[in-house]
């Protein structure tokens, strides 16, 4: 008697839903905007001077020892900060595909689309901002783009960065601070409608959160290169 053996059944690859991405994106955007509020309030310490940025600096690799080894407690942040920023672009792009395959034919004359300028150009925003980050990153992270790079020089490294001969550098970096505010503004409230905290009586002051901590956090940023640029900060 001959026994068939069994083909085992296929697995199904697992298919996230539209709202299991939606909920990624928005504990991954959160995760990051914690990363940038604390970004912006140490780059603020540049304005108390030379030592008090450049002894900041040294502490984030100092934080957790002698528990710790030099820098790991800075090394979990980077990994966890990079795991959401792949699996917020990630979920960004599934979404997008099955926006446009469920609407497979153009319109041949298309009608404007209601909502805020930030919402039309999350994509490109997005875009523009990872290319900066990964400038940003050889600038003043590695130092390989910095006239100054001189690792742990913080104050030296920005001051050079921005000098008023290098405009072109604030501007960049303005142009990208800008393009994050914009989706700061419509990812927040896009993540509160997720958790659903949105309805029509809050709409309105949850916009205007949204808003209120965007505009903060590009004053806070741009606050550095400008102080830079007009002599403030030298």
């Amino acid at each position: 008697m001959v026994t068939l053996r069994q083909r085992p059944a296929a697995r199904t690859p697992v298919r996230r839903t539209s709202v299991q991405l939606k909920y990624v994106m928005a504990v991954t955007g959160a995760v990051m905007l914690l990363y940038l509020v604390a970004h912006m309030v140490g780059n603020l310490k540049i304005f108390f001077g030379m030592a008090a940025i450049d002894t900041y600096a040294h502490w984030l690799r100092e934080v957790g020892e002698p528990a710790l080894p030099h820098g790991t407690v800075l090394w979990i942040v980077r990994v966890v900060l990079l795991v959401s920023v792949v699996a917020h672009i990630v979920s960004a792009t599934i979404l997008a595909r099955r926006a446009r395959r469920a609407r497979p034919v153009r319109y041949a004359h298309r009608q404007p689309v209601q909502g805020s300028y930030a919402a039309r150009t999350m994509r490109w925003g997005g875009v523009i901002i990872a290319l900066f980050v990964v400038y940003h990153l050889l600038d003043l992270t590695t130092g390989h783009l910095n006239p100054h790079g001189v690792h742990g020089e913080v104050h030296a490294n920005v001051v050079a960065d921005f000098a008023p001969e290098r405009w072109f550098v604030t501007l960049a970096y303005t142009l990208a601070v800008v393009a994050v505010g914009f989706h700061i503004r419509h990812g927040m409230w896009s993540a509160l409608q997720s958790f659903g905290r949105s309805n029509a009586a809050t709409e309105r002051a949850l916009k205007g959160v949204a808003l209120g901590v965007a505009v903060v956090l590009v004053v806070g940023f741009l606050s550095v290169p400008f102080a830079v640029l007009t002599g403030l900060v030298a």
